[in-house]
């Protein structure tokens, strides 16, 4: 006689295989759970009950198919998965999409009822996110509005909305009416705190990016539309670049190397996405990106230590008229350490 225990074993695992391929043969399932048919369509009732649909599909043998339903029904994780859930709804604590509230009580409900093994692995990764100096403040974006273009870009429809181009609670934001764009949405991007939408502007004819708090989205969506080629491959690649000044390309547009009068030691912590290398006990080569050459050699100059170029001659070029920008600027206000 089967026992209630065995049931529900037995139904966790029917529903952990149908949780992993889109289609199954009845005959299949019924092999892999060593139980005859009828009881694989009983289970399936049962798993019927419990909110999951369920779909019978055609075919010699028949088989079943797991779709979304109108209600969300228990899931089933395996060890990985619940660990990947908990980590995700972690960070989604601080993404500055309105949802921080509902991702922590997401959160303390799935910790609530995982086995000791895999709270200890959790407890193991926990982290914390820290705001670099610098960083643009996080800013607050509609779950709905996420959702929208989120949507938008699955299904690749034209997406038309109303843009800000300040924010709307700024005492000097433009609040003049302006036309509603017209986009192929690409891409949601994520980055230090701010979302970011990659379409391709029908009016305009180029790509561009568009802040996600300021998106007001307007219905109906348009007509679809066949995607493009991002430059760069990504849209996540592409936001990168642009944000290091690159049209194309996910790298600084200029790139120099000196050699500072400095240990390795001391740079290393300093050099961001920038290359070390030891030249002698005291000294070390940095090679370092920037979206100027101007900026580029300023940067350098942070490390306030004697230091020679070794490339390229623009680098070079940016300190002589850094140096003569810089001495302008001194002789206007003597300072009186050296007098």
């Amino acid at each position: 006689m089967t026992t209630p225990a065995s049931t529900t074993a037995r139904l966790l695992r029917l529903l952990s295989l149908l949780q992993t391929r889109r289609d199954w043969p009845g005959t299949v399932l019924a092999d892999r759970l060593q139980i005859s048919h009828r009881t694989v369509r009983r289970d399936v009732d049962r798993l019927r009950d419990l909110g999951y649909s369920i779909r019978a599909t055609m075919g010699p043998d028949g088989g079943y198919r797991l779709d979304a339903g109108s209600d969300l029904p228990p899931l089933l994780f395996d060890d990985d998965q619940a660990i990947a859930v908990t980590v995700a709804l972690q960070a989604a604590t601080e993404t500055s999409a309105g949802i921080e509230e509902a991702a922590l009580r997401a959160l303390t409900t799935v910790r609530q009822v995982m086995p000791s093994r895999l709270r200890h692995r959790l407890d193991a990764i926990r982290f914390t996110t820290v705001r670099r100096p610098g960083d643009a403040a996080p800013v607050t974006v509609s779950p709905d509005v996420l959702i929208v273009l989120s949507t938008a870009v699955r299904a690749r429809e034209v997406l038309r909305f109303d843009y800000a181009r300040r924010d709307p609670t700024e005492p000097d934001a433009d609040a003049s009416p302006r036309a509603p764009r017209r986009v192929e949405p690409h891409g949601v991007v994520t980055s230090e705190g701010r979302w970011y939408l990659l379409a391709w502007d029908l009016g305009r004819g180029a790509w561009r990016i568009f802040r996600a708090d300021r998106i007001t989205p307007r219905t109906p969506t348009g007509p679809r539309f066949n995607p493009r080629d991002i430059p760069g491959g990504t849209a996540s690649a592409y936001l990168s670049a642009r944000f290091r000044g690159s049209d194309a390309a996910d790298a600084w547009p200029c790139r120099g190397t000196v050699i500072l009068d400095l240990p390795a030691s001391e740079v290393l912590p300093f050099a961001g996405d920038g290359t070390v290398e030891v030249v002698a006990p005291d000294r070390c080569s940095l090679e370092i990106g920037s979206w100027s050459w101007g900026a580029l050699a300023a940067s350098f100059g942070r490390f306030e230590a004697a230091m020679e170029v070794v490339g390229p001659p623009e680098l070079a070029a940016a300190f002589t008229e850094l140096a003569t920008r810089y001495t302008a600027t001194a002789t206007q206000y003597p300072n009186p350490l050296l007098e």
